[in-house]
Parts: structure tokens; C-alpha cells; sequence
């Protein structure tokens, strides 16, 4: 078991991460509560609802179970939880738990945001993705022309993590929950980056997974500690978003993994960063990774201006200009102010030096 603890701007909360944690979570409960009701999905559903439900046996308990994927983080959804909630006749002393991954963090975490202008929730995160996501109180729900663009700063109750729930995991959501943890490897600490590229994902024994994840965990903590609000260096955990955010809203919401949109967004920014800083980064060897751990690099389709257009939607935009994350170095993040015409060139290349072997 370990613990790691999060001073925010409202209160601190904790992020413990361990085995069987499903099944105690009310030892970890700070406050009491009138009603506490769970978000899942479908997937989860099946897997671990019974054994939280069975653990708030004690508790007036309500549940509800959504569609899994990235297009169930919508406005409809949303609207749909706020009318459960208020059927329940949940008051601002009921207790919202996000049982699931990133998705299901991030619109359950969105609903207590705005529910009788905020009540207590907690994440109970359910992939290796989520273990960003979970951790620094950002919360949203998209908007068909960009990802996250509805959303608010709020601060959890506190992080759950049992890491069991980590064994079902099919390949995809592997692959989507590395890529974050590589990009945070890339903005702090070679040392964890060149770790993360020995391993291969289809023979991932669980100790190094969550070395891993607690490596990522207390890389995002450190960042979200300094800057809780993203007006400062929180911005460079967003390596790699611009295009892989955009390929998410270009492609269609659930048509490619969060981080498999992300891993080509990494790579896109080495590439950028190669090229405006004139040095040599770990492009290929990246890119050869993940190709060896089946990453959809042939994702990047439709034409520049399309892609560029959806750039532009970015929340870090400023006047309609791209600001963008990129590496001087591994471990050395800065942001840069990049042009329509800069932006369309490099992605041109990019899409050449993909194809490249």
C-alpha cells in the first residue's frame, strides 16, 4: 500500500494505491454522508460494481451504470446524470463515487462539480490511463468540435487505486494508460522514460506496472502542487494533447483510444521540438516502440487544414494561435507559440516521416 497526499486550493485529500482497496473504501471515508451514489460503466460494471456496492452495504445507496467509451463524456450524459440526481433526491451531503476509467472519472467528476454547485466525490480509478487523469481535479465532458472544452477545476475527496482492478485490462487500454505515463516520463525524467521503453506491453508483470503508475502518480502530483489551476507548468502534462486531441475529435469520439491519440501526439512533438530547437531527440526510438507494442500510427488521416483546424479548438490557445509543449530536452518541457503556416508544414512532414521506416 502506499499513499501519496495533495495539497489543493480548497482542502488536501489523499491518492493511496494498493490491492483490494475496492473492497475497504469506506475506511478511507473523511465525512459522513446522507446518500453516496456510484458512476460506473458497463465494462466495470460486470467486473467490480458488486464488490463497491456490497462494501456500502451499510450506506443509502444509489447506481448507475453508462456506456463505455469517450463519446458517453457528452452533454447528453451529463444532462442525464443531473436529472438522476435530482430523482434521487441526493443533497449537498451525498457523496458521488467515479467507479471507471478517464471517462467516467471526468463526467462524474463534472456532475459533483456542478450539483447543487459542488458535492464530495471520489475517484476509484479502473485503468492505467485513469491514473492521470484521476489525480489533479480536472474535470469535463467534450464538445463535438474539441475534447474537454466544458469543464471545471475540482478537487476529489480523495484517490482510490486498487490496482487489481488493473488485471482485466484489455491491450487497448494498456496501451492508451502507457502512453501518459511515457509523456510524463518525457517532461521530468529520462531515467523513467528509458524504463518505460525496455518493457514490452504484452508481457507486463503487475510490480512493474505499478511502479510505473505510482512513478507517473507522484510526477502529476508534483506538477499539480505547484500549479493547480494550469497557468504555469501544468501546461507541459499536456505534451503531446494538441494533435491528440484533435485526432479524438477529427476521428470521432471512441474511434481511437485517448492514448493511442496521444502517443502520436508525442511524437509529433519530438518531431516539432527537433526541428525548432535543431537537436536530436528520441523520435525513432519512440516510434519504434510503439510500433513494436501495436500503436495505430496510421491513425494520423484526413487533410492538414482539417487536423489544423481542430488544433486551433485547444484550450492553451491563445488569439487563435497554437501554444504548444515541446522539449528543448527529455526532462526540459517549454511551451511555444506556433503558426498556421509552421503547424502545416511540420504536419506534412510528420505524416511523411511516419511511413518511414
Amino acid at each position: 500500500m502506499e499513499e501519496l497526499n495533495i495539497q489543493a486550493s480548497t482542502h488536501a485529500y489523499s491518492i493511496v494505491i494498493g490491492e483490494g482497496i475496492r473492497n475497504q473504501i469506506t475506511d478511507y471515508f473523511t465525512n459522513s454522508y446522507s446518500s453516496i451514489w456510484v458512476i460506473t460503466d458497463e465494462n466495470v460494471a460486470k467486473l467490480y460494481l458488486g464488490d463497491v456496492l456490497e462494501t456500502l452495504s451499510d450506506f443509502h445507496v444509489h447506481h448507475t451504470i453508462l456506456p463505455a467509451g469517450e463519446q458517453t463524456k457528452s452533454i447528453d450524459y451529463y444532462n442525464q446524470l443531473m436529472t438522476e440526481a435530482i430523482e434521487y433526491g441526493l443533497d449537498r451531503h451525498s457523496l458521488l463515487i467515479a467507479l471507471g476509467g478517464g471517462v467516467i472519472g471526468d463526467l462524474a467528476g463534472f456532475v459533483a462539480a456542478t450539483y447543487m454547485r459542488g458535492i464530495d466525490y471520489i475517484q476509484m480509478p479502473t485503468t492505467i490511463l485513469a491514473h492521470d487523469s484521476s489525480v489533479g481535479g480536472k474535470v469535463a465532458i467534450n464538445h463535438p468540435l474539441g475534447k474537454n472544452l466544458i469543464g471545471s477545476f475540482y478537487a476529489p475527496q480523495g484517490v482510490f487505486y486498487d490496482i487489481e482492478t488493473l488485471i482485466t485490462l484489455n491491450d487497448r487500454e494498456i496501451r492508451s494508460g502507457y502512453a501518459e505515463l511515457i509523456k510524463e516520463a518525457l517532461i521530468s525524467d529520462e531515467a523513467i522514460y528509458r524504463s518505460i521503453l525496455t518493457t514490452n506491453l504484452q508481457n507486463l508483470p503487475p510490480s512493474i506496472t505499478q511502479e510505473h503508475i505510482c512513478s507517473g502518480i507522484q510526477i502529476k502530483a508534483q506538477v499539480v502542487e505547484q500549479d493547480e489551476k494550469e497557468n504555469g507548468m501544468r501546461k507541459y502534462l499536456n505534451l503531446g494533447h494538441t494533435l491528440g486531441h484533435a485526432l479524438e475529435a477529427h476521428l470521432g469520439y471512441g474511434s481511437i483510444a485517448h492514448g493511442e491519440a496521444v502517443a502520436i501526439g508525442l511524437l509529433f512533438a519530438l518531431h516539432v521540438s527537433e526541428s525548432v530547437f535543431d537537436t536530436t531527440l528520441p523520435f525513432l526510438q519512440l516510434k519504434q516502440w510503439l510500433e513494436t507494442n501495436h500503436y495505430p500510427l496510421h491513425s494520423l488521416t484526413g487533410d492538414q487544414q482539417t487536423i489544423l483546424a481542430k488544433m486551433k479548438n485547444d484550450k492553451k490557445n491563445k488569439q487563435h494561435r497554437i501554444q504548444m509543449v515541446l522539449l528543448e530536452q527529455v526532462g526540459k518541457p517549454i511551451i511555444k507559440q506556433m503558426t498556421d503556416e509552421d503547424m502545416l508544414s511540420y504536419l506534412s512532414s510528420f505524416k511523411r516521416k511516419l511511413v518511414n521506416k
